[in-house]
């Protein structure tokens, strides 16, 4: 019987380990397909004064890495469907 737990375990784990990301945001934005595209997010950002560095997805969000209008270092999370700012556990 114990043998076959472990692997059960060990399969559960795999599969939540995208949700866990870094754990400052979590997003539940399903199917990728459904995202609006993270250029338009730069260019929402880059119209508001941002100088995008990087995006990338984290915890189904977009993690973005940038200057704000004021030139200070900023990493915010947006929602990928509604491209809303996402509130930060920190």
């Amino acid at each position: 019987m114990k043998r076959l737990v472990y692997p059960a375990f060990a399969a559960a784990l795999l599969a939540a380990a995208p949700g866990f990301a870094t754990g400052l945001a979590t997003c539940d934005s399903g199917p990728q397909e459904s995202w609006q595209p993270q250029a338009k997010l730069e260019e929402q950002l880059t119209a508001k004064g941002w100088t995008v560095r990087r995006i990338k997805v984290d915890g189904g969000c977009y993690e973005v890495y940038a200057l704000n209008e004021k030139g200070e270092r900023v990493e915010a999370y947006f929602h990928p469907k509604t491209l809303e700012p996402v509130p930060t556990k920190q």
